[in-house]
């Protein structure tokens, strides 16, 4: 098994599979509804859908720096994006979508590159001064365990509604 292949497996795992961490993302947002996904039962911590929108900008962000080979953004309003005003099951279940969607391009993505591809180093882009450079290797590990950090979130969250 290669590097990359041992990489988009612990994407799977983390994202829909059997996570060592305990259970994955797309099993800890099972059966929550929109309005669970909206409350915020703790003070001064984010709702699960902000959390599932943090997350969808994320894997978004890590695809284009993989594509464009350089450290860009998000911008503030990019990584917490605000709850869409109308905030029912259908626009809830279309936000879990839209994750989902940007998990499978990132991983048809990731499916292209070559282990040496982990040794490169993204770029500094001028226009962006928040984190720093570091390898493909970085970038993707990384990615991954800010996905169980915060299915950890979603599941403590998921307790307050017990």
């Amino acid at each position: 098994m290669t590097e990359i292949e041992r990489l988009l497996d612990q994407f799977r795992r983390a994202y829909n599979g059997d996570s060592w961490a305990g259970p994955s993302l797309t099993a800890t947002l099972h059966g929550i509804t929109a309005a669970q996904a909206t409350a915020h039962p703790l003070a001064g911590a984010h709702s699960i859908w902000e959390i599932v929108l943090h997350l969808e900008t994320w894997i978004r962000t890590v695809y284009r720096r993989v594509e464009q080979n350089k450290l860009i953004g998000p911008t503030d309003a990019e990584n917490w994006p605000n709850v869409p005003a109308v905030a029912d099951d259908a626009a809830w279940q279309q936000a879990q979508a839209r994750l989902g969607q940007a998990h499978e391009q990132l991983l048809a993505r990731l499916g292209h590159l070559r282990d040496n591809d982990l040794n490169r180093e993204l770029a500094p882009a001028p226009d962006y001064s928040a984190g720093t450079p570091g390898s493909y290797y970085v970038l993707l590990h990384g990615l991954v365990q800010h996905h169980l950090y915060h299915t950890g979130q979603i599941a403590l969250l998921r307790k307050a509604f017990a």
